[in-house]
């Protein structure tokens, strides 16, 4: 029932820190697991970022924070907004309710999407990752990307793609969040059990607000 689904991720709005829900779902044609499920509803616990096609935001945070970079086009966005969202003092909370069933479309431009998520992983260390740390995360990044796909031509329209981010970095200027917000970005990334409201807040030195 979506207008259930619906009412539930409003109510999760409860805390001024809480920017944006990740809504569960499954991926009804790969697999029955649900994901972005917070472990309990005892807590509010924290993600780094969501799934685009599950996500609630306050309308609000979202225009306060510079919304999407339109520059990006398609693929990453969401991490690029979220660890903004962070550095601004808002957090995305794991949803608790229960799941969107999401049908993939067998039609997908993998050819689009091998383009620009190279790319837009290189612009997103470019513009928010903060210096020492960007100095070997680039090439760390451009590595990774290159070695993820063993087909010949997904490599080339990749590696076309990690060219064109490290030509943005030529056009798109840097505003690295700070070291501690990067530093807590990271942290949720790797979390398992994922980090508590409180936690985080503790993790940053200062009170989100």
């Amino acid at each position: 029932d979506i207008r259930g689904i619906v009412g539930q991720t409003l109510a999760q709005f409860d805390r001024d820190q809480v920017g944006a829900v990740a809504i569960p779902y499954a991926d009804v044609n790969r697999s029955p697991d649900v994901r972005q499920l917070a472990p309990d509803r005892t807590s509010t616990f924290v993600t780094p970022t969501f799934i685009g096609t599950a996500h609630a935001l306050r309308r609000d945070v979202f225009l306060k924070v510079g919304a999407y970079r339109e520059h990006l086009v398609h693929q990453g966005e969401e991490s690029d907004f979220c660890i903004r969202l962070l550095a601004a003092g808002y957090v995305v909370r794991l949803g608790c309710g229960d799941p969107i069933h999401h049908f993939e479309s067998p039609k997908r431009d993998f050819r689009r999407m091998d383009h620009f998520g190279p790319r837009n992983a290189i612009l997103f260390v470019w513009q928010n990752v903060p210096f020492p740390a960007v100095v070997l995360h680039i090439p760390a990044t451009v590595l990774h990307l290159l070695i993820l796909t063993l087909s010949p031509s997904r490599f080339l329209t990749r590696l076309g793609g990690a060219l064109s981010g490290l030509a943005g970095c030529l056009c798109f200027p840097r505003r690295p969040v700070p070291n501690r917000v990067y530093e807590v970005w990271r942290r949720l990334r790797n979390a398992d059990p994922p980090l508590t409201l409180p936690a985080v807040e503790r993790e940053l030195g200062i009170r989100v607000s």
